[in-house]
Parts: C-alpha cells; sequence; structure tokens
C-alpha cells in the first residue's frame, strides 16, 4: 500500500511540475485569451445568452479548480525543496545556529518568539554600531 501511495505521489508530482510549466507558459497564456476572443466573437450569434455566458463560466471554473491543486502541489514541493537547501546550508556553517533547522514546522507562537528574538538582536547590533560612530 505505501508503495501504491508513493507511485501515485510521484506521477502526480510529475503531472502537476508539466502542467504547472505548461500553464506558466506563454503558449498557454495566447490558448487561454485566443478562447476568451472566440467566446466573445460568439456571443452575438448565440445571442448573448445565459447558456453561452455559463459555458465561460463554467469551463474557468472547472479550470481554476484542478489548476489550485496542481500549483499548489507544485508550490509545496519547491518550498520543501528549498527549506532542504536552506537547512543544509545551515547544517555546513560554522557559525549557523542549528536550531533554525526544520523552524518551518514550529507554531506560529513559537515563529513570532524567533522573530522576536531575532529583532532584539539586530536592534542590539544597531544600537552599538550606531554609538561607535562619530557625531
Amino acid at each position: 500500500m505505501k508503495s501504491e501511495n508513493h507511485d501515485i505521489s510521484k506521477w502526480f508530482g510529475k503531472i502537476a511540475a508539466r502542467a504547472a510549466g505548461w500553464v506558466g507558459s506563454a503558449w498557454a497564456f495566447f490558448l487561454a485569451l485566443a478562447s476568451v476572443v472566440v467566446w466573445g466573437f460568439i456571443g452575438p450569434h448565440y445571442h448573448y445568452s445565459d447558456t453561452w455566458q455559463l459555458v465561460i463560466n463554467t469551463a474557468t471554473t472547472i479550470i481554476t479548480f484542478l489548476m489550485v491543486f496542481l500549483i499548489q502541489n507544485t508550490q509545496n514541493r519547491d518550498a520543501r525543496a528549498l527549506h532542504l537547501k536552506l537547512d543544509e546550508v545551515i547544517r555546513a556553517l560554522r557559525g549557523a545556529h542549528n536550531e533554525m533547522i526544520d523552524i518551518e514546522k514550529l507554531s506560529d507562537a513559537e515563529l513570532n518568539e524567533l522573530a522576536k528574538r531575532y529583532e532584539r538582536l539586530r536592534r542590539a547590533y544597531d544600537l552599538k554600531h550606531n554609538n561607535k560612530k562619530p557625531a
């Protein structure tokens, strides 16, 4: 079962990456633009009926609904890869704080506390360096 889920996840990841890449292309934009222009031009033939409007509304709703999942999958994978790369940089740097590894898994409250800690460090640094400058 676990291998089957892995295979499905791997397959979906490949499909999502390809779809997101294609949808972000100039060709996809021009295809969408052409679709809207054609839809607009056939409006008079259908007397701008409710059915004519329903066609574009239904098509765009379905496409948007499906694209949300594909794009979210791609963003999740990209964010995870970026975090792993940053974790490796933190781990490899001698002076880095290793507690920063995997901080994306902290709660919002923990992240806020960490942000406050770094804000205090920045202010202390500013005070130290501003006091050394000649007046």
